[in-house]
């Protein structure tokens, strides 16, 4: 002899709670993931695209209390901001930091740059360029 069921019949009175919290966390989870990638897509825009101006170093010659750089500014014309240089000595500590600005309206800006220092410097480095 069998035994009657006291189970509904799947899928003929809608869905169920474990059904409807599944969907609940899809389009919480789909929802957050958007966010995301929309916060991610916005700091990569302004890291990477409104970084207008970039830079290298050409050469530098250092003496007891400075060191001179030569640095090559690209940029936008109507680009304004700051590269920032420094000065190790031979074992690595620095001895010389400074910001230089670039407000001129040409697109490449070539100079020759003073970095004073506390000590001999050994490199002149560029550590980065701003824009305002």
């Amino acid at each position: 002899m069998s035994t009657a069921s006291t189970r509904l019949p799947e899928g003929r009175y809608g869905r169920s709670p474990d059904e409807r919290a599944d969907r609940k966390l899809k389009i919480a989870g789909a929802v957050l993931g958007a966010l995301l990638l929309a916060l991610i897509g916005y700091f990569a825009y302004h890291y990477v695209g409104q970084n207008k101006i970039s830079a290298q170093v050409v050469s530098f010659q250092a003496s007891d209390d400075s060191v001179q750089i030569h640095l090559e500014v690209h940029k936008d014309a109507g680009a304004r901001g700051y590269c920032t240089l420094r000065s190790q000595a031979a074992d690595g500590t620095e001895v010389g930091r400074a910001d230089f600005r670039f407000d001129q309206r040409a697109k490449q800006v070539d100079k020759v740059l003073t970095l004073r220092t506390t000590a001999r410097g050994t490199t002149g480095e560029l550590l980065g360029c701003h824009a305002d």
